[in-house]
């Protein structure tokens, strides 16, 4: 058994001090009834609670899909800098925290939830979980750097990186980008299965080119799509059942 507002507020409806209000306009209506106290006891499992007329489903734990932009870092805090978390209202930070890592510099899909096992699952090695980037390079891309991406790159550490996919896009890829700089003489799309510190820059530094910016198109079955920099959105019914695959 659990408080009625605490229920509401761990749901997303509102605040603790919001929830109170909204019971005192009664907007809130237990199995039926119209519900008197914020402290009322009910059963999650068998309750039906509605909101303005509308049925509340409570999550046991929540996932958002978040178009990270440049200038933030992937923290849940930090003293200095603007986090990703500092784009979600205090109500739906509790307990959320960014699944994996992107730089402070790079831009794109960023999986926010608050399921610590699903979180390690993705991010796991073991599981080779695709993601995608696009990049804008200072220069054109070598000739056999596709076959060497899809060989494996030696970028530093004990081994090669695993077999990747590059794609050199034509220039007037219709792409939208913040990047501010002169345009960059090649456009990629990149696939990679691993996580590696700077992966990404590592790998096309390998064959001489510099990263001027980049961004992470998809994880897994996600997709950014036409989300705006800075939105989130909750993931559909059918994302949630695909990435539950992984």
């Amino acid at each position: 058994m659990v408080r009625l507002d605490k229920y509401l507020a761990d749901a997303g409806i509102g605040t603790r001090s919001e929830v109170k209000n909204y019971i005192k306009h009664k907007w809130i209506t237990v199995d039926g009834m119209v519900a008197q106290k914020p402290e009322q006891k009910i059963d999650p499992g068998k309750a039906h609670i509605c909101f303005q007329g509308e049925h509340v489903v409570y999550e046991e734990f929540s996932y958002f899909l978040f178009h990270k932009p440049s200038g933030c870092v992937t923290a849940r805090s930090d003293s200095r800098e603007k986090t990703v978390m500092d784009f979600f209202a205090e109500e739906k930070a509790k307990g959320l925290s960014p699944v994996g890592r992107l730089d402070k510099d790079t831009e794109g899909l960023l999986l926010i939830t608050n399921d610590g096992a699903r979180n390690h699952r993705l991010m796991s090695p073991s599981h080779h979980v695709p993601k995608t980037y696009y990049a804008i390079l200072d220069q054109p891309i070598p000739e056999d750097a596709v076959e060497r991406f899809h060989a494996g790159v030696d970028i530093g550490d004990e081994k090669p990186t695993l077999p990747a996919r590059l794609e050199n896009l034509p220039e007037e890829f219709p792409f939208d980008s913040a990047f501010s700089g002169e345009n960059g003489r090649a456009h990629a799309r990149l696939t990679i299965t691993e996580g590696r510190y700077h992966q990404v820059k590592r790998m096309f530094a390998a064959i001489g080119c510099e990263v001027l910016y980049l961004k992470r198109l998809s994880m897994g079955p996600l997709e950014l799509g036409d989300l705006r920099r800075g939105e989130y959105r909750r993931l559909t019914d059918e994302e949630l059942r695909l990435l539950q695959q992984i």
